[in-house]
C-alpha cells in the first residue's frame, strides 16, 4: 500500500524526529482530561474505544463513568446479564458494540495471560484493526498506528493528498501505511492519541486552527491556507425514508415492539411499532399525528411520524411475537432505543 510520506515531505530523519517531538509535546500539554485517561488501564482503554466508535466524546463521558461504576473490570462485565449490559448502553446506539464488548469480557476474563499482539486482539468480538492498534499501542506500547477519521484529516492535510476516497473507511485503510511510517517508536500510545487529539480539538473539519498548530511547519496544506480542501471524499447521495410509528395505549400500558428475529444492532431493543399487530384493527378517523421527528443515520434522512390510535379492536387475547404492553414503570426498566426513549417521554410528559 502506498506511503504518501515518501512522495511528499517528512522524508528526512531529522524532520521526522522534529515532527514527532512537536506533536508529543503539544499533546502532553494540551490533551483533554478524560475519564479513561485517569488511572489508565487495559479495561478502561477497551471500554472507551468501543464507546467512541461513531460517537462523540462529550456523549461518551457520562456513559463511560456510569459503566465503570457498574462494571469496574472485565470479570464484573462478564458476569452481568445481556439485558443489564444493554440497559447500561441505552442511548449510545449501535448496540452490537455492547454485545461484542460483553462477549469480549467473557473471553478476556478467562485468560491466564493477556496477549499483547495485534493479531490476538483482532480475533476478539468487535475488534477491528483500529481498536486492536489503539489497545495494543496504549496499553502495551506496541508500535501499531491507528488511523481513524481524525488521523485521516491530519494526514491528508499534512501531505496535501489529492486522492479522492470513496468514503472514510477506504481512506483509513489506504492511509494506514502512512500513519505507521510516522509513529514514534518509543511512545506509540501517546503518539496515536496525539494524532487523534490534534484532529479532534484543533484540526477541525471546518475552520481548523492552523496558526497555532504544533506541526504547521510540516503541513503543506496548512501553510498554503488550503487545509479545508482535505480530505477529499466522494459525496454520498442522501436517501430519504418516511416511517410511521404507532402510539397505542390501553389499561395494560403502551404497545412496544422488538424484533425477535433481528440479528442487527437493535435486536432486543424496544421501539414504538412500525405496524400494528395483526390482532388489531383501527378506524382511520381515530388516527392522530402526535409528533413528527427528523433524524439522520448514515446517508439516510428519516422522517418519522408518531400516530396515535385511539380507537381499535383486538381480535385475540395474546399479542403476536415481538409485541408487548408496558406500563410506565416497566418502560423505565426496559431497554429502548435512544430516540424512542426521548419521544415517549416527550409525549408522556
Amino acid at each position: 500500500m502506498k506511503n504518501h510520506r515518501s512522495e511528499y515531505n517528512l522524508k528526512k530523519p531529522e524532520d521526522l524526529y522534529k515532527f514527532r517531538s512537536s506533536i508529543l509535546s503539544w499533546y502532553r500539554f494540551h490533551k483533554r482530561e478524560l475519564p479513561w485517561r485517569k488511572s489508565p488501564s487495559l479495561y478502561k482503554t477497551v471500554v472507551s474505544e468501543f464507546m467512541l466508535q461513531q460517537t462523540r466524546v462529550v456523549t461518551v463521558i457520562p456513559y463511560f463513568e456510569n459503566w465503570i461504576r457498574n462494571y469496574p473490570d472485565f470479570l464484573s462485565l462478564a458476569k452481568a446479564s445481556e439485558d443489564e449490559v444493554l440497559k447500561s448502553w441505552e442511548g449510545l446506539g449501535y448496540y452490537s458494540r455492547a454485545r461484542n464488548l460483553h462477549n469480549l469480557a467473557k473471553i478476556v476474563s478467562s485468560w491466564k495471560k493477556v496477549p499483547d499482539s495485534m493479531e490476538a486482539w483482532k480475533a476478539l468480538p468487535g475488534v477491528g484493526p483500529y481498536i486492536a492498534a489503539a489497545v495494543t499501542s496504549i496499553a502495551f506500547q506496541k508500535v501499531e498506528a491507528v488511523c481513524d477519521g481524525n488521523v485521516v484529516r491530519v494526514l491528508t492535510r499534512i501531505f496535501s493528498i489529492t486522492e479522492k476516497f470513496k468514503d472514510g473507511a477506504t481512506a483509513q485503510k489506504k492511509l494506514q501505511t502512512t500513519a505507521q511510517s510516522l509513529i514514534d517508536q518509543d511512545h506509540p500510545g501517546d503518539f496515536n492519541q496525539a494524532m487523534m487529539e490534534l484532529g479532534a480539538i484543533q484540526c477541525f473539519r471546518q475552520s481548523p486552527i492552523c496558526l497555532t498548530c504544533p506541526v504547521l511547519n510540516f503541513c503543506t496544506s496548512g501553510q498554503a491556507g488550503a487545509a479545508e480542501q482535505f480530505p477529499k471524499l466522494e459525496k454520498k447521495k442522501k436517501k430519504k425514508k418516511s416511517i410511521h410509528r404507532y402510539w397505542i395505549e390501553s389499561d395494560k400500558g403502551l404497545l412496544l415492539f422488538s424484533n425477535p428475529r433481528s440479528k442487527k444492532r437493535l435486536s432486543g431493543i424496544y421501539e414504538l411499532p412500525e405496524s400494528m399487530p395483526s390482532s388489531m384493527e383501527s378506524k382511520k378517523e381515530a388516527e392522530k399525528i402526535l409528533l413528527t421527528k427528523k433524524r439522520t443515520i448514515g446517508n439516510v434522512d428519516y422522517l418519522e411520524k408518531i400516530i396515535e390510535i385511539s380507537n381499535y379492536a383486538e381480535n385475540e387475547i395474546e399479542l403476536e411475537c415481538g409485541y408487548r404492553w408496558a406500563s410506565r414503570k416497566e418502560i423505565n426498566k426496559l431497554t429502548l432505543s435512544g430516540p424512542h426513549r426521548k419521544w415517549i417521554q416527550e409525549i408522556l410528559d
